[in-house]
């Protein structure tokens, strides 16, 4: 028995492993994704006020916090019992909307593109955003003009390019000011050419990643996402909706105060991360994926017109469900086309400029639950509170979370596929790093262990020799 370890996997946001088990034969028997980091902040927001979880649990990520402002926000408006004004709904939805444009630019461009543009296989020395730029200068420079677009859209909406205090509870705390609109709808047409053009590149590229395409997370799961009650997409407001493996309707119609009755959430012993399942069926069966793959197959259509033709296309070319996790670099090219349309939809919106974009009130309600999909996916914040406010539970399930049993599931699918113990080659580890990859996993975001940590102390002699372990 040998086994390998990827230590750290690169290219992600957070700290992971892999670990590869070969067989005497030197065939793969089995591999395992491993979260190795923790941050606690469901237990040290214990004794806060409640108004105060959207800023402290945008810290948990420097990439990703208006989506953790948005979840937060939207739970502290439940406990509030207020219906935020409609302007404010627009704008946090203009601003989730910049958020995913800016997410969904840097793990298409500087995560993946590498690997996509240069090849599973290519020099890694180079197989990074400074190989791309060095080779392919123009698709560098889109991924970087695509992200500051949405960075500024962030930035002229709440003054700030990071952690921004302008998402509260209620509402926003400023409205929208015209020159920031008109800013805006100048720089929309270059952001969809370039939008256009990565999905042009992506597509050229598709036929040469048959096996990737066929062994990267492929195997059959349910699909959850945000749906309108037509069944259109959505980003910040909706309802949950579950689909099975055939395309088929499992549940619909989902309330945020319902999400317990369908979602659970399970502690595996060699990782801090969650394992959620869909509680009809069960752990580990009830396996299911959120995110932009699984937020396509969820949905009936996007609801917007340049979106909707990019997907049909995907699905006439893929199918009505498409399986392989390799899409979900597709998927999210197609949001940012959906995600610009709606930037441009809200804009034009009557009454976004209205000054009223704030309801105040204290505690009405002893618990508040927010779901939106941020980029990665699904993203729900549950707290619930004292009667001066203080929070004594917080449980937050993250996109990542939500497809940990899918990631692990991958890793095993295609170290089995590519990976062969008489020879090992970067390309074949490569391929293992890069199943995580293309669910553009959010560690950090996602280490919040239910129940007892999982916690190993090895005791080693100086040459390596395992000599005692405990475990817990």
């Amino acid at each position: 028995m040998k086994r390998v370890t990827i230590e750290p996997i690169t290219r992600i946001e957070g700290h992971g492993k892999i670990t590869i088990q070969l067989g005497d034969d030197g065939q793969v028997s089995g591999a395992r994704f491993h979260v190795t980091q923790i941050r606690g902040f469901e237990k040290f927001v214990e004794g806060r006020p409640y108004y105060e979880m959207p800023s402290i649990t945008a810290r948990i990520c420097g990439i990703c916090p208006v989506s953790h402002l948005l979840a937060a926000s939207k739970a502290c408006d439940a406990i509030m019992a207020v219906r935020i004004p409609p302007t404010a709904v627009l704008l946090r939805e203009l601003v989730h909307c910049a958020q995913i444009v800016q997410s969904h630019a840097l793990s298409f461009f500087h995560l993946s593109a590498p690997d996509l543009l240069l090849g599973m296989d290519s020099d890694p020395a180079a197989r990074n955003i400074f190989g791309l730029a060095e080779k392919r200068p123009e698709i560098a420079r889109d991924g970087i003009e695509l992200r500051k677009f949405g960075q500024r859209i962030i930035e002229g909406l709440t003054g700030e390019r990071i952690h921004p205090s302008w998402i509260v509870p209620g509402g926003v705390n400023r409205p929208l000011s015209p020159e920031v609109r008109d800013e805006i709808l100048m720089g929309l047409p270059q952001a969809r050419q370039i939008a256009g053009r990565a999905l042009d590149i992506f597509k050229s590229v598709l036929d040469g990643f048959k096996p990737e395409i066929a062994s990267f997370a492929s195997s059959p799961s349910m699909y959850c996402g945000l749906v309108s009650p037509g069944g259109e997409l959505r980003f910040y407001d909706g309802l949950l909706r579950f689909k099975n493996a055939g395309g088929e309707i499992a549940a619909s119609g989902i309330v945020a105060a319902d999400y317990a009755n369908y979602i659970g959430e399970a502690s595996v012993p060699d990782s801090y991360m969650k394992a959620p399942y869909y509680k009809p069926v069960g752990y580990p069966a009830g396996m299911y994926r959120v995110g932009p793959l699984a937020r396509l197959n969820a949905a009936d259509c996007c609801g917007t017109p340049a979106a909707d033709i990019e997907l049909a296309e995907f699905r006439q070319r893929f199918g009505a469900v498409v399986e392989s996790s390799f899409h979900y670099h597709y998927a999210r090219l197609i949001e940012i086309v959906h995600a610009l349309e709606r930037i441009h939809a809200l804009l034009e919106t009557r009454g976004i400029l209205d000054s009223q974009v704030r309801a105040r009130a204290a505690v009405n309600a002893p618990s508040g639950i927010g779901i939106i999909e941020a980029p990665r996916g699904l993203l729900i914040h549950h707290y619930n509170v004292d009667e001066n406010g203080a929070i004594t539970r917080a449980n937050l399930i993250v996109a990542t979370g939500h497809n940990s049993l899918a990631i692990d599931n991958g890793v095993e699918q295609v170290a089995k596929a590519f990976v062969h113990g008489e020879k090992l080659e970067e390309g074949m580890l490569n391929r293992v790093s890069a199943v995580v990859r293309a669910f553009d996993p959010c560690l950090s975001c996602s280490t919040h262990a239910a129940g007892m940590p999982a916690l190993a102390i090895e005791l080693r002699s100086p040459e390596g020799a395992l000599l005692d372990e405990l475990r817990t």
